[in-house]
């Protein structure tokens, strides 16, 4: 009899545990439908990274052909190279930063040349906390400007900021 009490015990841990496991079971399966419906929902037309990119270069090709480079002796402008450098201070990050110049004449290249220099000789002297926020940027840009006026010498009217990243 008490054989029979043990058995009737086992068979009861075991169906609870097996109820358990499908419980879990059916809801898994629930939750993986559901989501796939609402994924299915919200981004219907998902394109694979082959197909998008083959996109994006066939929409890029006629409007290349059409886009006129801003850098063009017709309209004043020399994009100069971009400029990597570490900050003076703290020496491990870097500054990207990316220039074109608007002569008010003819454009100069050797000025350019020197200018892009000057601008890097420039940021290797300045540390993080000078250039952060919106009036750090403006306070660089506005020394940037005038280290461009002492070196043309009225020979640039403007200096544009292409990209500015720091890392």
């Amino acid at each position: 009899m008490a054989d029979a009490e043990g058995t009737e015990g086992q068979s009861k841990k075991k169906s609870a545990t097996m109820m358990t496991i499908i419980g879990v079971a059916v809801l898994t399966l629930l939750g993986g439908g559901g989501g796939w419906v609402v994924g299915g929902m919200i981004a219907p037309g998902v394109k694979s990274a082959k197909q998008a990119e083959q996109a994006t270069a066939a929409a890029a090709k006629p409007a290349e052909a059409g886009l006129q480079k801003i850098s063009t002796e017709a309209n004043n402008v020399v994009q100069l190279e971009p400029i990597t450098s570490n900050l003076a201070y703290p020496s491990e990050n870097w500054v990207r930063l990316e220039v074109a110049l608007l002569f008010s004449e003819k454009p100069d290249v050797k000025l350019a040349e020197e200018i892009n220099q000057d601008i890097l000789a420039y940021i290797r002297t300045v540390s993080l906390q000078q250039i952060e926020g919106p009036r750090g940027f403006e306070y660089l840009r506005d020394d940037i400007q005038e280290r461009v006026d002492l070196r043309a010498q009225g020979r640039v009217s403007k200096v544009m900021f292409r990209t500015f990243v720091i890392e």
